[in-house]
């Protein structure tokens, strides 16, 4: 019986821990991740800049980018494969700004509404390049981290 009371209680006392467990501020959370997403496109964006952004991913992140990339399926090694992809497009922006417009937030979700135009050298086309473009970002959240990245963008 003893024992039946100190499991019942532990069980309890995970229960209510679970319960005040602090959510993430996801308007916070939001910001954070739009200012990662930017550095790693600044013309002097670094490794480093790639991994704090990456820090923000989970490992089986999906990343649906129309039109590029319709698929959104999640598979481990997702955020790897986003290094490499990131790693090999590094510093290749000549120049890049972004405004975030705005921030909506839901459960488990955030809304990033914010324009950009970026200018740079395209590796395969082996030419000067430019765009600007209106971009939501839908991020679904799990466990306080970015577990899949919906883009949207339409040229300006």
């Amino acid at each position: 019986m003893k024992k039946y009371l100190i499991l019942v209680t532990v069980l309890l006392a995970s229960i209510c821990a679970g319960a005040s467990a602090k959510t993430p501020d996801l308007e916070q959370l939001g910001r954070d991740y739009f200012a990662a997403f930017v550095a790693t496109q600044e013309p002097d964006a670094t490794k480093q800049d790639v991994e704090n952004y990456l820090a923000f991913l989970t490992d089986d992140v999906g990343h649906q980018h129309f039109p590029n990339s319709p698929d959104d399926s999640r598979a481990r090694g997702n955020k790897a494969r986003a290094r490499k992809g990131m790693t090999h497009y590094l510093g290749g922006n000549s120049s890049f700004e972004a405004k975030l417009e705005s921030i909506t937030t839901g459960k488990d979700v955030i809304v990033l509404k914010y324009k950009q135009r970026f200018a740079g050298y395209h590796q395969q086309l082996k030419k000067e390049v430019g765009f600007a473009s209106d971009v939501i970002e839908v991020l679904e959240i799990e466990n306080g981290k970015v577990s899949v990245i919906r883009t949207y963008a339409k040229s300006l």
